[in-house]
């Protein structure tokens, strides 16, 4: 997964590792700190970067959590909760993102 992550991270990560360290570390904890599955903790990120309209987060959690074991349908389904929350047109944007990294993995 390592050759997928996006440019301006691998970037921030050279120029400044102890910071990136620890947002890592952060993120670890958080989800280490409760029961929810891997899978479970990449579709509330994936709704989460879809809620804020992050294209990239978006493809990198669809990535994590086709990894982590989620079917395409599960992905599709959690963007299409969102859209008594996020509006249609976001929900729809994000179905076209993730469709991107599905195709790719189909």
């Amino acid at each position: 997964m390592s050759d997928k992550i996006p440019g301006p991270y691998n970037q921030l990560k050279k120029n400044h590792p102890d910071f990136i360290g620890a947002y890592e570390k952060l993120g670890k904890a958080a989800k280490e700190s409760g029961p929810l599955s891997e899978k479970q903790a990449q579709l509330i990120q994936l709704a989460a970067a879809a809620a804020i309209r992050s294209e990239g987060s978006v493809h990198s959690h669809c990535r994590r959590a086709i990894e982590a074991g989620a079917s395409a349908d599960e992905i599709r389904h959690a963007l299409m909760l969102l859209v008594s929350t996020v509006g249609f047109s976001t929900m729809v944007a994000a179905l076209t993102w993730v469709e991107d990294i599905i195709d790719l993995d189909e």
